[in-house]
């Protein structure tokens, strides 16, 4: 039987917030940490000693979060319900050493992260966001929101066959960003300006993790304004249904049968082999120390993981209008369809007929429509934390998402339904 939905149009224009407060995985993580802690949830350190009390708890590490709610009277063999995402972005990062420039004009070093349309970047105002690690070892988040770096494009003077031949990026000569004049390079004068916007005193950064993002806020889009562009909906779409979800099970007073868990990992779109991605230890180790924290045992961990399923929400490709031949001639998912189940026979994805039955119900639960994904035969697959997740936990894991356009685009598009219909399916997911 369908149950009222929890969410509506007004979690899209939640979602635009969450987008520009969370400018790179750092401060994405500070946004749903905070969103918790209104809920009631609490910080616990990965050096204290846990509890297995009823409530809802979350840790933070670098670019990752991994939140639970244990609620009353759950045994340590409990299975978990886990909404997997990723924080990251591609975008152009900053170099060790920044501060570079030539002819009069003065740039900063990037570099390029995951696979981004490098054509987007161009002849867009950019802002400079991210940490700052202080000579305390404590970090410091950083976030210049306004125009302050550009990579100019080439004038179409100087490059007659640009429109014919395409757009050639060399990634080392072409893509780094101008941000003043000047006719000499000074050493520190990057750091030494965030110093300053971050009320620093001079001298005090010893490290940094900083990315470029746009600064145009998301808007709402088309005649009817049933479409969304923004940055980042790869995959932050995604976070912030999560964080929604979780909430929501959490302060609904259900006699939850699961645990639910939230784990945003960072570094998903260069592979996820880090301290905080979804190949690393993170998830794993505080899944099992939940278990323990609760009187289990080793056996009640495998219990516990053996009942445990993790829908892995990613976006997807829409069906692109003007490129339909790319996409499988009979699965053309569309926006405002539902989420999609994203399903790869090699193991791309992590879907199987078994995990399709749980996100149907799921869906069927809270009236949500859903449409399927495959790729074209003749199109190499993309993949996501789903398998990753599957193989080093065991766990039994669905690939979905909310199809966009312009996926790896600095801005991106979405349908303004699709955000809300994901985060009432994962309420019903999680609720189990």
């Amino acid at each position: 039987m369908s149950e009222p939905p929890r969410f509506d149009r007004g979690h899209t224009d939640d979602l635009m917030s969450f987008l520009t407060a969370s400018p790179s995985p750092y401060h994405a993580v500070a946004s749903a940490a905070e969103r918790l802690e209104k809920a009631g949830f609490r910080q616990v350190a990965e050096t204290d000693a846990w509890d297995g009390t009823t409530g809802g708890r979350y840790v933070l590490r670098g670019g990752a979060i991994v939140a639970w709610y244990v609620p009353e009277g759950a045994a340590p063999h409990t299975p978990f319900r886990i909404v997997g995402a990723h924080t990251d972005s591609p975008n152009l990062r900053v170099k060790p050493l920044p501060d570079t420039g030539a002819h009069g004009w003065r740039q900063v070093a990037v570099e390029i992260y995951g696979g981004p349309l490098l054509n987007s970047w161009l002849d867009r105002d950019l802002g400079l966001a991210g940490r700052l690690t202080l000579r305390d070892g404590s970090t410091r988040l950083v976030n210049v929101d306004r125009p302050l770096l550009r990579v100019p494009q080439l004038a179409i003077h100087l490059d007659r066959s640009v429109s014919a031949e395409g757009l050639k990026l060399d990634k080392q000569r072409h893509l780094t960003p101008i941000w003043g004049l000047g006719s000499d390079v000074r050493d520190g004068d990057l750091i030494a300006f965030l110093e300053e916007s971050a009320g620093l005193p001079a001298g005090e950064v010893t490290g940094w993790d900083l990315m470029t993002h746009s600064v145009e806020p998301s808007a709402y889009l088309g005649r009817d304004k049933e479409l969304l562009a923004g940055p980042r909906m790869d995959n932050l779409l995604s976070v912030h249904a999560a964080v929604a979800a979780l909430t929501a099970v959490s302060s609904g007073g259900a006699d939850l049968p699961y645990i639910p868990v939230l784990a945003a990992f960072d570094h998903e779109e260069n592979g996820s082999q880090s301290d905080t991605g979804a190949d690393g230890p993170l998830l794993g180790s505080v899944l099992e120390r939940s278990v323990f924290a609760r009187g289990g045992s080793f056996e009640d961990r495998a219990r516990a993981f053996a009942g445990t399923v993790c829908l892995s929400s990613d976006t997807g490709h829409a069906v692109h209008p003007n490129y339909a031949e790319r996409h499988d001639p009979t699965h053309h998912p569309r926006v405002n369809g539902g989420p999609i189940l994203k399903v790869n026979v090699n193991n791309r994805y992590a879907t199987d007929g078994s995990g399709r039955a749980v996100f149907a119900a799921a869906c069927e639960k809270a009236n949500v429509p859903f449409q399927s994904f495959v790729s074209n035969n003749s199109m190499p697959c993309g993949t996501t934390i789903g398998p990753i997740t599957a193989a080093r936990h065991g766990i039994k894991t669905v690939d979905i998402g909310v199809a966009i356009l312009s996926m790896h685009s600095a801005r991106e598009l979405c349908g303004a339904d699709d955000p809300y219909l994901l985060a009432n399916a994962l309420v019903a997911f999680l609720e189990g």
